[in-house]
């Protein structure tokens, strides 16, 4: 069962309402994506603790319909 890059995108903005957020499909499939997200809520925290937002957000989704999911995450530039 493959999920939908605007269903990752919703998820995503529930947890992280300030996000600004590039979802990309990488293999066409529903199954293996790329997000870019930029947040104010990722300032002062490491790159493993952005990603662990971020994972918070997508839930229990993460690992079950949704199989891959490469991030960058970044803080907004001033």
């Amino acid at each position: 069962m493959a999920m939908e890059a605007s269903e990752i995108e919703r998820l995503i903005r529930a947890g992280l309402p300030d996000a600004e957020i590039v979802i990309r499909d990488l293999a066409g499939d529903g199954n293996h994506y790329h997000a870019t997200v930029v947040s104010e809520a990722f300032r002062g925290k490491s790159r493993v603790q952005q990603h662990q937002l971020v994972y918070k957000a997508i839930g229990e989704q993460m690992g079950g319909v949704l199989h891959a999911l490469a991030l960058q995450t970044e803080v907004p530039k001033s």
